[in-house]
């Protein structure tokens, strides 16, 4: 089951895939460390196959949803 995510909302990378694919018109391939573990970026789109384009420092990227969360957490405080 894939995780749904908001437009414009900030995600945080959780694991590394074998590969990162740019959210190019012509996506290439490039290695996983061009990103980092915890490194937060901004969902920009969803695209077909389960991917979402999210833009980092280094660039637009396209990850599966098992690779990223949610930074929003919820506020517990208000729970009581």
């Amino acid at each position: 089951m894939s995780t749904e995510f908001a437009i414009n909302s900030q995600v945080r990378v959780v694991a590394l895939p074998p590969y990162v694919k740019t959210a190019d018109p012509m996506p290439m391939l490039r290695p996983p460390d061009v990103i980092h573990i915890g490194e937060e970026g901004t969902v920009v789109d969803r695209r077909p196959g389960g991917y979402w384009g999210i833009r980092f420092a280094k660039g637009t990227f396209l990850l599966d949803s098992q690779y990223i969360e949610t930074t929003d957490t919820p506020d517990i405080s208000h729970q009581e």
